[in-house]
């Protein structure tokens, strides 16, 4: 057996159900879970169609690195999201089964397992992160995002000796599960760092097309360089995905973009991986890709839902409306993050996540204990209906 496997933690939804078990849901209460990160808006009929008429793609064997017509779609889309150039779709593009499989995929082709390299990650994270830096050989060390930074990640803080031993870093912008977006400050000094220390950067943005001004948009990666005049997008690769745009986690489509070095090898290894996307779920991403239309339209569910359910929230709990992404990171007023969650289902039948099961002791401390994540997936009614459970719990 892989000797790495005995590093991975349970992943944080094993955890929720043991915390869970034998805990009675209150039978007076409908459920409703603001658990996990699961769009449940319909599935545009654009995309849904594209898929019925593009069934013949399942008689053939797809290329691993796309078709053509999906990279430019991907290259273009990238460009006018981003006012910027659109990237070389044959060289700085390459579409992936999903950001997650793609990010601990990248993990496994970057590092060299006899090196033990450092991997700098957000804490709280994707556990993606974690699990993809042990599998190949490396070491973690998590940059805490507290309400002190901002929740943002303070890079100075990450000792020298760390940066010298840095191969990968992780970022998540909008964040998981703070929302927090990173500044045109924070890629400066980021890209920095790189420069330094020789490590590449790994930007997951799979929730950038969830915001509320329309005229501003969350910077991105590829953005942030070219502004800093990086326009070979050097040690940077960024991770996207269908699953939150397009409501579409099944379809599992998504893309990595960036630095053509790093692209290469990456296909390479796929080509043995067996990450070639069916020429079925090919076609339906181009029509993704090609609209923003329904993209427009989700995000204004969110709007709404975000607009209404977050005052009633923060009439018992500390929190604020996210910058960006569809999840509300609330602070418990006792700091108990789990015993809340082991109430709130026991009385209201209400499922959320504690933050302590999205971080890792560093420091000290663990971030995100103290805290709980809401997702704010459901449907509208849903959503604010759980959110004047958290109100009468509290107010008793």
């Amino acid at each position: 057996m892989n000797r790495f496997l005995s590093q991975l933690q349970p992943y944080p939804f094993e955890r929720l159900r043991s915390l869970l078990s034998g805990v009675t849901p209150a039978a007076n209460h409908s459920a409703i879970s603001l658990s996990i990160g699961e769009p449940r808006h319909p599935t545009p009929a654009l995309l849904v169609d594209a898929l019925r008429e593009a069934t013949a793609g399942l008689a053939v064997y797809p290329p691993t690195a796309g078709s053509p017509a999906l990279r430019e779609a991907i290259s273009q889309w990238i460009g006018q999201r981003y006012r910027i150039p659109s990237p070389d779709p044959a060289t700085q593009v390459l579409p992936v089964n999903g950001s997650r499989e793609a990010l601990f995929s990248f993990a496994q082709t970057l590092l060299d397992p006899a090196t033990g390299a450092w991997v700098v990650c957000p804490n709280p994270f994707y556990q993606i992160y974690e699990g993809a830096a042990l599998l190949a050989g490396g070491r973690t060390w998590f940059v805490n995002q507290t309400v002190e930074t901002g929740f943002r990640c303070d890079f100075d803080s990450v000792p020298d000796d760390v940066w010298r031993g840095c191969r990968l870093l992780f970022t998540c912008s909008p964040g998981n599960p703070t929302g927090a977006v990173m500044t045109l400050d924070d890629w400066r000094r980021l890209f920095e760092l790189s420069d330094r220390h020789q490590f590449v950067i790994a930007s997951d943005e799979c929730y950038s097309e969830i915001y509320f001004d329309e005229d501003k948009p969350p910077l991105g990666a590829l953005e942030a360089a070219r502004k800093l005049g990086r326009d070979d997008y050097r040690r940077l690769m960024v991770f996207s995905s269908l699953s939150k745009r397009s409501n579409a986690p099944g379809l599992r489509s998504g893309f990595v973009a960036g630095d053509a070095s790093l692209i290469k090898p990456f296909l390479l290894y796929r080509t043995y991986h067996g990450g070639a996307m069916s020429p079925t779920v090919q076609q339906a991403s181009i029509a993704a890709w090609n609209d923003e239309s329904h993209v427009a339209a989700n995000r204004q569910m969110y709007r709404e839902k975000l607009d209404s359910v977050t005052p009633v929230i923060a009439r018992v709990l500390a929190v604020e409306k996210p910058e960006a992404g569809f999840y509300l990171w609330a602070r418990v007023p006792d700091g108990d993050d789990q015993a809340f969650c082991r109430r709130l289902l026991t009385e209201y039948n209400v499922l959320v996540l504690p933050g302590s099961f999205l971080a890792r002791e560093q420091h000290g401390i663990n971030p995100g204990r103290g805290y709980v994540r809401l997702a704010l997936v459901d449907g509208h009614q849903q959503c604010l209906e759980a959110a004047q459970r958290i109100e009468q719990m509290l107010s008793r």
